[in-house]
């Protein structure tokens, strides 16, 4: 097979809700809408004569080790189906690491896409999304793409009616943010009922049923902005420069804004970009119909 291209697109939380902690195994219960935005890094997949897994990347920042979640994928993939192939996979990163887009869990989702498409397997949706579960809570959701309900741990996804596109601008500032520690600072407590009960603005049918600046919330920006006040600043920002809304984007960290149109987006992207420890990313919400055609030759293992 042929050398072949797959985008790795990231996504934002449009909204975040942190339910509580399971007594069981002390992991949160969450809801959460994803939805997938035009920003995006890229695969390239080809053959390898050995059995080898080869990760290379054009930035020397990004692990290209067993700690990669791409190369934990491809060694999923091996292990589910008892197979002894080797592949070479190239990234072409864009999606920040660590900013709270999704970035790592997309690239693991398209690795398994794209390697079992290089490796001529024969599985099913479920399967992939069931390996791409035990690689991150965030993985499922790229089988499924543009607007999506996210719940339990965020691993059960349910299609949600697509938002009409967005001018988005997201800005990262040059700070990491803590997962854990953003989870401590929660200090959720533990929920009384097995389930968490449904709290986001959304229909189990389907759609949002409000506005969607009035969806935007997220549990996390108190804690996340008093522990990096950088990321209550860029909101502010964001707002005071033409986004009618912004929000923190998982718990860190990247703050993203919605924009009228393209021109006051690429305004308000003139004059953020100035700050040098600022990255700043012109994109548009994404549709499923559009996200699954970009997957292409991929597009057969996701939910259609």
């Amino acid at each position: 097979m042929s050398t072949f291209i797959v985008p790795s697109f990231a996504k934002i939380n449009l909204s975040l809700r942190v339910l509580g902690r399971r007594e069981t195994d002390g992991y949160h219960e969450l809801e959460t809408i994803f939805q997938i935005v035009s920003l995006r890094d890229d695969l390239i997949f080809s053959e390898r004569s050995d059995n080898r897994v080869e990760l290379v990347c054009d930035k020397p920042h990004v692990p290209t080790d067993e700690s990669n979640l791409i190369h934990r994928a491809a060694v999923a993939l091996r292990n589910r189906f008892n197979l002894r192939k080797g592949a070479r996979i190239e990234l072409i990163k864009r999606i920040p690491v660590g900013g709270g887009l999704g970035g790592g869990s997309s690239n693991a989702a398209v690795a398994l896409m794209g390697l079992a498409r290089l490796w001529r397997i024969e599985s099913s949706f479920d399967e992939l999304v069931e390996t791409g579960a035990k690689l991150g809570a965030d993985v499922p959701f790229f089988f499924t793409g543009g607007t999506a309900l996210g719940t339990g741990t965020g691993i059960e996804i349910t299609p949600l009616e697509d938002v009409e596109e967005q001018h988005l601008l997201i800005i990262t500032p040059d700070e990491k943010v803590s997962t854990a520690d953003a989870y401590r600072a929660l200090r959720a407590p533990f929920l009384t009922k097995p389930e968490g009960v449904a709290m986001l603005p959304s229909s189990r049918a389907g759609s949002l049923n409000m506005s969607l600046e009035d969806v935007l919330h997220n549990d996390f920006e108190p804690v996340t902005f008093s522990l990096h006040p950088q990321f209550e600043l860029a909101k502010r920002e964001l707002v005071r420069h033409g986004a009618r809304g912004a929000l923190l984007s998982g718990s860190g960290a990247s703050v993203f804004g919605i924009f009228d149109n393209g021109e006051s987006q690429r305004r308000a992207h003139d004059v953020l970009k100035r700050r040098g420890s600022w990255q700043s990313f012109v994109c548009t919400t994404l549709k499923r119909a559009a996200y699954l055609e970009a997957l292409g030759v991929c597009r057969s293992f996701s939910q259609s």
